[in-house]
């Protein structure tokens, strides 16, 4: 199989995975330089830089790696180490580089409207596919959306389409709050990276409690950011974009200041103390 149409396999089907590229040699190894190997997220691997222990810490850093996004060099003296004495060794320097093999991040915007229009030109602009999902066909167009990956007129059978992943960034700008509880009710049950829905404090904590009453769970919403994006004090929907987009980037980066507003336990406190 070759590596590079494998990388390129995983990145259409939104697949992360790691490439391990030996960078410098020195002495006798068990490869040589330039060799590849590829770490998929489920494990599996293709091609080799060697087999042996070098190549089981190669695998675990991969790992890691993908985890992070975050690329690493590594360097063995195989030489010095008796550990990596496994009968392929015969001496020398290996120094690999381990880099993230990402797909484009998708962001998919729940809501045709003046707000989705600005965050999908903001996270465009920021490196985000988009795809734009609303039930009415005047506002999910092209004209309207000329950056859009994908248009999808019906929430259902986005709900159908859709399969998110780590890769996913889902944004809920509908055009009320019937709908954008309706577009909850399914994202939290998803894989996606990032959950985000726009709306007041009250708002969002009244879409909890509908949504509990359904039998949902209140852990099932500490994954949401709600109301959505940096607070800058934004009132416009260019500036509401701007602080939406600057949140998936902070998630996308796994950025440390970036937090959950978890509402619904701000709502049980509050309820503990009457």
């Amino acid at each position: 199989m070759d590596i590079f149409e494998e990388i390129v396999r995983m990145r259409n089907a939104g697949r992360r995975g790691a490439l391990a590229t030996i960078v410098h040699t020195n002495g006798s190894i068990p490869s040589f330089e330039s060799s590849r190997m590829l770490v998929r997220e489920d494990g599996e691997i293709v091609g080799t830089i060697g087999g042996g222990c070098v190549e089981a810490d190669v695998w675990a850093a991969a790992r890691e790696v993908m985890e992070r996004e975050v690329p690493r060099k590594m360097v063995f003296n195989l030489n010095h180490e008796a550990s990596y004495d496994n009968g392929l060794i015969c001496g020398g320097t290996l120094e690999v580089f381990v880099e993230p093999i990402l797909p484009q991040p998708v962001a998919y915007l729940f809501g045709g409207g003046h707000v989705s229009m600005a965050v999908a030109k903001s996270a465009s602009a920021a490196g985000f596919g988009i795809v734009v999902i609303d039930d009415r066909e005047q506002f999910a167009n092209r004209t309207r959306f000329p950056m859009a990956n994908q248009l999808i007129a019906s929430f259902e059978e986005a709900f159908t389409r859709i399969q998110p992943n780590a890769s996913s960034y889902l944004v809920i700008v509908t055009r009320g709050h019937k709908q954008d509880m309706r577009v909850l009710s399914w994202a939290v049950r998803t894989d996606a990276r990032y959950i985000g829905m726009i709306g007041s404090k009250r708002k969002v904590l009244s879409t909890y409690k509908a949504l509990a009453a359904e039998g949902y769970r209140p852990e099932e919403f500490e994954r949401v950011f709600a109301p959505m994006g940096v607070d800058i004090g934004a009132l416009s929907p260019e500036e509401i974009a701007v602080s939406v987009t600057a949140e998936l980037i902070a998630v996308r980066r796994n950025a440390s200041s970036v937090a959950h507003k978890k509402l619904h336990r701000e709502q049980e406190q509050a309820a503990a103390t009457r």
